[in-house]
């Protein structure tokens, strides 16, 4: 495997997944915090 690999179980991918994670995480808690609405009432599961 190269090490210029982006796919994968490689740091790069890894290190970007969990960024985006904590970004939605965040959003997420955000915009309930800003409706009062839970995130599956919010679209219609709650």
């Amino acid at each position: 495997m190269s090490d210029n690999a982006r796919f994968g179980f490689v740091n790069f991918a890894e290190t970007w997944n969990g960024r985006l994670a904590m970004m939605g995480f965040v959003i997420g808690l955000g915009t309930e915090l800003l409706t009062g609405q839970g995130i599956l009432s919010q679209i219609g599961l709650g």
